[in-house]
């Protein structure tokens, strides 16, 4: 029933998050947002992912009464969407709120998992978080007709993600204890911490500039979302098979999926016009991220006693502020050298790692 719970809760999480980030922008500009607006939106999600943890150091404790709090409000500020959503200002805090909320959510059971599933069946539970972002892609796209769909599949996958949410805390598997006491420093393995965000900042160009540079050199939009379902495809037979690879040393693990990440840039662009050569970069995505991601988790797991504090930062360095500057440089550097930045990023991702 445990492994169920976290599958469903993954699952509903992360289609939740594919509407967001997929359906969301086109919506906000059909109904009349410049860019410059949507860029200021989804640039809220990422920072509150960032500042949110630095509240845990010393002010408040992510226990079990914050997280149900956040469980709730998540479900309030999903449903004042219908009423801000008209409003640059009210929709905007209505976002940074919502950014709060989800950078507690994911964190607190990130640690239930993998202390209840360990290594071994960790992934098998993640990987239906790929399968609801994909499945979401797939289905929204045939019946986004009207902008308050969108709002609505938002609000059932977030409803649901609660859902399951609470059955694991009834069941007492949510409730992780911690050593609270320890200080939590940044500075005893900073090495890891620039890795981390380094690595996330290398894939600012891939999230938001992958589809329009593949259609500037010639593929079409079409097989251009082929390529990105692909990717998640091999993510997900990833996360299903890599238990006996978590065995081995996992900073050497890391090691890996970082060299592979920049050998990806790097095909990118040899051959942004190479449609099988593209197909072998997204393949790729398996190691770059979804080993990549599961070694993570794991290793802060082992690194810090305060394991949910520990989470959070992930979150926000990496996700959060490596995600916001990764989106910032792209733009600023957008050409045929774009993914030659990201070699570069990825290349000092993997020098940090061997400071370790």
């Amino acid at each position: 029933m445990l492994f169920f719970n976290l599958s469903a809760f993954y699952f509903f999480y992360f289609a939740a998050v594919g509407v967001y980030v997929i359906f969301m922008p086109k919506v906000l500009h059909d109904i009349g947002y410049n860019s410059f607006e949507i860029g200021i939106i989804f640039a809220l999600a990422p920072l509150m992912r960032f500042a949110t943890p630095f509240l845990f150091l010393k002010h408040i404790e992510l226990n079990l009464t914050v997280f149900k709090s956040a469980l709730f409000l998540s479900i309030l500020t999903s449903s004042l969407f219908y009423f801000t959503i008209n409003n640059f200002y009210a929709f905007m805090i209505n976002n940074a709120i919502l950014g709060v909320c989800l950078s507690l959510i994911l964190p607190y059971l990130d640690v239930t998992a993998i202390k209840n599933l360990g290594r071994s069946k960790y992934g098998k539970s993640r990987l239906f978080g790929s399968i609801g972002f994909m499945l979401i892609s797939l289905v929204l796209a045939k019946f986004l007709s009207a902008p308050e769909i969108a709002l609505h599949y938002y609000l059932a996958a977030n409803i649901f993600t609660v859902i399951f949410a609470l059955l694991l805390v009834k069941n007492d598997v949510a409730h992780v204890k911690s050593i609270e006491d320890e200080s939590f420093s940044f500075f005893k393995y900073w090495p890891f911490w620039l890795s981390l965000f380094f690595m996330q900042m290398s894939f600012g160009g891939f999230y938001n500039f992958f589809t329009i540079y593949e259609t500037q050199n010639g593929i079409s939009l079409e097989m251009t979302s082929y390529l990105w379902s692909f990717g998640v495809v091999c993510e997900i037979l990833m996360l299903y098979f890599q238990a006996p690879l978590l065995k081995n040393n996992l900073l050497n693990i890391l090691k890996v999926c970082v060299s592979i990440t920049i050998f990806r840039w790097l095909l990118l662009f040899l051959y942004p016009d190479s449609l099988s050569i593209t197909f072998i970069s997204q393949s790729l995505h398996a190691f770059s991220f979804g080993l990549y991601h599961s070694t993570v988790i794991i290793f802060l797991y082992t690194l810090y006693e305060n394991k949910k504090l520990a989470q959070q930062f992930m979150y926000g360095v990496a996700y959060g502020l490596g995600g916001f500057i990764g989106a910032l440089v792209a733009g600023f550097v957008y050409g045929e050298y774009l993914f030659v930045y990201s070699a570069i990023f990825a290349l000092v991702s993997l020098i940090s790692l061997f400071l370790i």
